[in-house]
């Protein structure tokens, strides 16, 4: 009897195994993007973290891990109504983890401090803070072990939202004050991925979340995206040195390759080395100052166009909406290049160099050091709610 009984536990765990493992494929094969959700699940700083999914009336799929708040993928129709994704990344999370071998900060949620603060520190009264550098001398996207990097406890509660919660201590990586922070991402119905950050602080402290998803509007990131027509509405831009820090000087577009006024292609721009803010970066990577915000209100219009991408190959637009003053238009000058031309991403693809743009909205960079009439600043106090908005949406033409 105890042969039988054991015989059949051995048969039942079996059972039980394989379902399991028919379960996961099943979900992977459900996920329009082919990602297997069995892939985001580890545990990470005694935290789990797993992949989530969002939908909307008309199938568009985005995929997103807790790990760092980080959009995996973005499923959107082309105009044969075919999907396509749409934005760079892994399809694991081993490999957004692995910060040494695998660098990226695609998809993600940063925080504190997106962009950089020069001389890794600032302050605020008589009060000085040192931050942790990680980009030379400066602090990057709030540091080594910024917010892109740490998993956010996660609540879905609907097919088409997902919030994300995470409690920053006094002092993660020299930034004062504890923060809670909430990123918000819901997917509505005419195809428009919207954000919100809200935070709050127990010391006066600096804050700038933004989203760090790379774009390629083409749907095959295996070559260049320099197809791509760009729009940016903003009369200025804030040039920066060799180390891409702002001079703090505020200069118009008017006479330069950043004129994005009107629509233009990207590979009338990127290589342009005459251009020597475009030589600096090797191609883009600057703030540009919105017409959208006004900075005597210090309010911002997210119901206006503040910029967009279109890929004339799929007829994919992307039209983007913020209420913050500043957007840094970066077009992944640093992929292709050196180690990382060789490191396999989603799907088994390498990324050559100018494959993707991304559309940060943000406070103008480094502005701790520079903050003044025409630069907002950061500063974020115990009792204020910082709020930001942005919003992805996506059309065909």
């Amino acid at each position: 009897m105890k042969r039988i009984m054991k015989s059949a536990f051995l048969c039942l765990s079996l059972v039980g195994l394989l379902s399991a493992c028919c379960t996961k494929k099943q979900e992977a094969e459900q996920l329009a993007s082919g990602l297997n959700p069995a892939d985001f699940e580890t545990t990470i700083g005694e935290k789990q973290t797993a992949l989530y999914t969002l939908k909307n009336a008309n199938g568009m799929e985005v995929c997103i891990t807790n790990f760092g708040g980080r959009v995996v993928s973005i499923m959107v129709p082309d105009r044969d109504g075919n999907l396509k994704d749409v934005v760079l990344g892994y399809d694991n999370v081993a490999q957004y983890a692995d910060s040494e071998n695998s660098p990226s900060d695609y998809g993600a949620s940063i925080g504190r401090y997106a962009n950089r603060i020069s001389n890794h520190s600032f302050a605020i009264d008589d009060l000085y803070y040192e931050l942790v550098p990680n980009d030379g001398d400066n602090c990057l996207h709030g540091g080594p072990t910024g917010w892109q990097y740490q998993v956010y406890d996660a609540e879905q509660p609907d097919d088409s939202t997902l919030k994300l919660t995470i409690v920053s201590p006094d002092g993660d990586n020299g930034f004062p004050g504890e923060v809670t922070a909430v990123t918000t991402y819901k997917l509505t119905d005419d195809n428009t991925l919207d954000i919100t950050w809200e935070a709050t602080t127990t010391k006066e402290t600096m804050i700038n979340q933004t989203n760090h998803c790379y774009f390629n509007l083409n749907g095959d990131p295996s070559r260049v995206g320099t197809n791509m027509e760009l729009y940016v509405n903003a009369d200025n831009f804030t040039p920066s040195d060799t180390n891409y820090i702002p001079t703090g000087e505020i200069l118009p577009v008017e006479g330069t390759p950043f004129d994005f006024r009107t629509a233009r292609v990207l590979s009338e721009v990127v290589n342009d080395t005459t251009f020597e803010q475009i030589r600096n970066a090797t191609g883009i990577d600057h703030n540009f100052c919105l017409n959208t915000y006004d900075h005597a209100t210090g309010k911002g219009d997210d119901t206006q166009v503040c910029a967009s991408l279109y890929s004339p190959e799929t007829g994919i637009m992307l039209e983007v909406f913020t209420n913050e003053p500043g957007i840094q238009v970066y077009t992944g000058n640093f992929q292709g290049v050196g180690r990382d031309a060789d490191i396999m991403r989603k799907h088994g693809i390498k990324y050559p160099k100018h494959v993707s743009v991304c559309l940060e909205s943000q406070k103008y960079p480094d502005s701790p050091h520079k903050a003044g009439e025409n630069w907002p600043a950061a500063n974020l106090k115990p009792g204020e709610k910082y709020y930001s908005h942005c919003a992805y949406k996506f059309s065909v033409k």
